[in-house]
């Protein structure tokens, strides 16, 4: 449910133009059988100074999207959507401080605890990491800083490469799965956060799908299974094309047979994205789009 996130660009730059995703839509999508909504927002608008207090008018209007979800008895994420940067540079490698960081997810734990199907996306698509193990140890010290809350939710754990699901078992992953939960060995509430694309460059900037991403997902299935882990899909689409409607309706099957492992997913993206957007699956109405249609709507819950 994009709209917060917009102008957010990949080096963690934001300019402007917040706006929010309608509140139909919500139920809309409930009604059909979703159970869960992302809401990614710039960490710009949430904390306007690097490491300092959530603004409390940004915060309202945020959480009032938050609420509208759960009021449908969805779960929520509320996504991080910076790329592991602020301005271009990135967490505890040169750019915010780990400090700096923990900071407003400390906060958001303290609104957000009370709510079980509140569910932490800790950071969108880190990518470019000059330091996968700083990366982990980042992760690690967020993860400490949202249980010091005494929050236990579900926390999203995003690996590398754009969260890649193909990279996350030779890159990021070996490290992030040494990350304990409030210093236990059960780590069962941290669900590994990762994005595939189906298009020629795996970007999400085509209408046309090339792959099903079923053997990458295969893959990972595999590496999941291994280690007693389990991963959220939490961006993945296609255009509103026969490719896609096939690629992405085989993907989805895929995910939906083995979801012991892979607990759910989210699309890119409704929300405020409009018709002329390449991946909108923005309903006209209470018309769905015709991925949403033909290769979503039958794998939901």
């Amino acid at each position: 449910m994009a709209g917060y996130d917009f102008t957010v660009t990949i080096d963690g730059s934001f300019k402007s133009n917040p706006q929010d995703p309608p509140a139909s839509q919500f139920s809309h999508f409930a009604s059909e059988g979703v159970n869960i909504f992302r809401v990614p927002f710039a960490w710009q608008l949430m904390t306007p100074t690097l490491g300092g207090n959530i603004d409390q008018t940004f915060f309202q209007r945020y959480d009032n999207t938050v609420q509208t979800g759960r009021r449908t008895g969805a779960y929520v994420i509320i996504d991080l959507h910076n790329y592991a940067r602020w301005n271009g540079q990135v967490i505890g490698q040169g750019g915010p401080t780990n400090a700096q960081y923990n900071s407003i997810w400390t906060q958001l734990a303290n609104k957000y605890k009370g709510d079980s199907k509140i569910i932490f996306g800790i950071m969108n698509e880190p990518h470019d990491l000059p330091n996968l193990s700083s990366w982990v140890a980042t992760v690690q010290g967020v993860v400490n800083a949202i249980r010091a809350t005494g929050a236990t939710n579900y926390i999203l754990i995003p690996g590398s490469s754009f969260s890649s699901a193909a990279a996350l078992p030779n890159e990021a992953g070996p490290g992030l799965l040494g990350v304990t939960d409030n210093g236990s060995s059960n780590k069962s509430k941290l669900i590994f956060d990762v994005h595939k694309y189906l298009d020629s460059d795996n970007s999400g900037t085509h209408t046309e799908c090339v792959t099903n991403n079923v053997d990458v997902f295969t893959t990972l299935y595999n590496w999941l299974k291994t280690n007693n882990r389990q991963a959220l899909v939490s961006e993945t689409g296609g255009g509103n094309t026969d490719s896609c409607v096939q690629d992405v309706g085989q993907e989805l099957a895929f995910l939906k047979a083995h979801q012991d492992r892979f607990v759910g997913f989210t699309m890119w993206s409704a929300g405020a994205f409009d018709s002329t957007y390449e991946l909108t699956l923005t309903p006209n109405g209470n018309t769905d789009t015709k991925l949403w249609q033909n290769a979503v709507r039958p794998y939901l819950p």
